[in-house]
């Protein structure tokens, strides 16, 4: 059996002395203990796995299992530990000789134990096991960023797209503001136009209805009943464009 360090002490380490080690049970979740001198010394295996945990700076020295130690008993013996009370370890899944997962709980009583942390050894490097809710709150922040980044790419491709389509714009607003209207001109036609519409005869009157023939009733023919009754035929209207003269532009 290992020779534990003295409690409180600074974790040791085959490279030399490093700085006092966190207090077990709080988040260890960063570090990492590997102690290969112990390893070329000692084989690995399910009877001395606890021992060399102990080394490690997540080894709680007020547990229970060091109690046992004390009095040369199995610091995993089952049946002394479910005798006692307070903190423990226990060996919970072994995959010799390279995985063996160490699992803190709190006991009280023979039957009654709530999980607190875990601790896993694979291939001789002891590691805390992440909380459930930090795995959680780690993948969701991956995930938030990853989705920020992308909707942040896609902004930038929409912007130059909106540059493009205003230069576009600018483009059409710049050719139609180069033609412009001549105003002499329009004129000019106008006037010419009026000229030839006085030389041109005036329109024929239309020719008259055939016998029998009775013009669909209409809100002028509802107002003069007497002039459809009577059969007379009537003038034909007067054309707006010929006999009123030129069309009237707006002055602008």
């Amino acid at each position: 059996m290992a020779t534990p360090p003295v409690a409180g002490g600074p974790a040791m380490n085959p490279e030399g002395p490093t700085a006092v080690a966190p207090t077990p049970g709080t988040d260890m979740t960063g570090i990492c203990f590997k102690d290969q001198l112990w390893l070329n010394t000692y084989p690995l295996d399910r009877n001395l796995v606890f021992d060399y945990f102990a080394l490690s700076p997540f080894y709680d020295w007020t547990c229970n299992n060091e109690q046992l130690r004390m009095r040369s008993i199995h610091p995993l013996d089952l049946s002394h530990l479910s005798k006692m009370t307070g903190t423990e370890y226990m060996l919970y899944e072994v995959l010799e000789p390279h995985l063996f997962v160490i699992r803190k709980q709190k006991r009280d009583g023979p039957e009654k134990v709530t999980p607190m942390l875990t601790y896993y050894i694979l291939d001789g490097s002891i590691y805390q096991a992440p909380q459930l809710c930090n795995v959680f709150a780690a993948r969701i922040s991956r995930s938030l960023y990853h989705i920020s980044k992308a909707f942040t790419i896609a902004a930038s491709k929409l912007e130059k797209i909106g540059y493009v389509d205003a230069e576009e714009g600018a483009a059409v607003e710049s050719k139609v503001a180069k033609e412009t209207i001549d105003f002499k001109e329009v004129k000019r036609v106008d006037h010419i136009l009026a000229s030839l519409q006085r030389k041109l005869p005036p329109a024929p009157p239309p020719p008259p209805f055939p016998e029998g023939y009775v013009p669909p009733a209409s809100a002028d023919t509802e107002k003069a009943p007497e002039v459809q009754q009577s059969g007379e035929v009537q003038p034909p209207p007067v054309d707006p464009i010929i006999d009123q003269g030129p069309a009237k532009r707006m002055k602008i």
